[in-house]
């Protein structure tokens, strides 16, 4: 029976295979994809609107219920999921069929949150979130759509490791406790303000100096006389 509280994804089965067929399916605005572990072990190839998928992702549930044609719904989590590259649309999607009271290993995001309340941010420090996503185990009904994590104490230099947060109800960490860390505050870095070149205008010529936008004279012309000097005597005679 499809939970009350979780999405319900409609899929048709996929005759289609390789990947002429499956970019053919892309054109037409479908998703291919597969469910894995199913009662009799064998994997069931389907195809979806890409919209319905998206809607569904964003969603953010980690278990999900999928019904194929008109079968009944069954109990499923992401496995995996291949996106774009530029476009970041997903282009294929492998889900795994699970039993809801049978504990399983996957993984879940992590998600920093209150960083802005943080005194290491206030001082100029920058967070580093470092471990994006934490392996557990727990019934499927108890997989979180993310772990949270309050970041507001951190101070600048502060490292938070996996071992200062509590997991969320029903799930066991895997990752090993003292040696992932979530998040540091990195202290700012101090640029070296380049030292002031003072320049050095001359504003009034002194004797033998040029003014300033004047041109030195050519080669055998004499300097301009200064202002209350006189030149040299006109008339004077030819040696």
């Amino acid at each position: 029976m499809a939970g009350q509280d979780r999405p319900t994804l409609s899929v048709e089965e996929r005759e289609e295979r390789g990947t002429r067929a499956t970019k053919r399916l892309r054109r037409e605005g479908l998703v291919p994809g597969v469910i894995y572990g199913g009662g009799n072990g064998d994997a069931l190839s389907f195809k979806v609107p890409a919209r319905e998928l998206r809607q569904v992702l964003v969603d953010g549930s980690a278990l999900l219920d999928v019904k194929v044609g008109r079968g009944k719904a069954r109990s499923v989590i992401v496995k995996e999921r291949q996106r774009h590259p530029v476009r970041d649309d997903v282009l294929h999607v492998d889900l795994l069929e699970v039993r809801l009271d049978e504990t399983i290993q996957t993984t879940v995001a992590v998600e920093l949150t209150d960083s802005e309340e943080a005194p290491g941010i206030k001082e100029g420090g920058v967070l580093e979130h470092v471990t994006r996503e934490l392996n557990i185990e727990a019934l499927p009904t108890d997989i979180p759509d993310q772990v949270t994590v309050d970041v507001s104490h951190m101070e600048i230099a502060a490292t938070l490791q996996l071992s200062e947060i509590e997991a969320p109800r029903g799930v066991t960490f895997l990752d090993e406790p003292e040696e992932t860390t979530l998040a540091t505050v990195v202290p700012p870095t101090e640029v070296e303000e380049p030292e002031e070149v003072e320049e050095e205008t001359e504003l009034v010529g002194e004797e033998g100096e040029l003014l300033e936008g004047e041109e030195p004279p050519a080669e055998g012309e004499e300097a301009p006389a200064a202002e209350g000097e006189e030149g040299p005597a006109e008339g004077g005679e030819e040696s």
